[in-house]
């Protein structure tokens, strides 16, 4: 069932955390889930837990690139970054754009979505 998106708050700081929990939420609800959900069901909780460990430092990793841990592949001349940018459209038209190098931290966000906090502010309408 497709989800829908919570309005984001008026305040310009409160948005931008807002977003940044709101990409938080994609990554978890998407790729997390995506990964969680092909476990074989019978493997037993031992391994479980291993693929589990396995599956969220991978998560971790993904956001310590986003946050710009990593160094770029680079020589004297040319430099190759991956960058993300957290995008907030309005009817087909961009209102704001964060690039998750400025931002608070992908990974500082990463425990609390662990436990299902995305922060002050729904991101999607229950």
């Amino acid at each position: 069932m497709k989800k829908e998106l919570a309005n984001p708050p008026s305040n310009e700081r409160d948005r931008e955390l807002w977003m940044q929990h709101g990409a938080g939420y994609i990554i978890f609800e998407n790729i997390r889930k995506y990964a969680i959900d092909r476990l074989p069901a019978e493997i037993d909780e031992n391994l479980r837990e291993a693929h589990l460990k396995t599956i969220d430092n991978t998560i971790y990793g993904m956001m310590m690139q986003m946050d710009g841990i990593f160094d770029p592949l680079e020589n004297e001349n040319y430099r190759l970054a991956l960058q993300t940018n957290i995008v907030l459209y309005k009817d087909e038209e961009v209102i704001e754009e964060l690039n998750t190098l400025d931002g608070d931290g992908m990974c500082m966000g990463f425990h609390g979505w662990m436990e299902n906090d995305f922060g002050n502010y729904e991101i999607v309408n229950h």
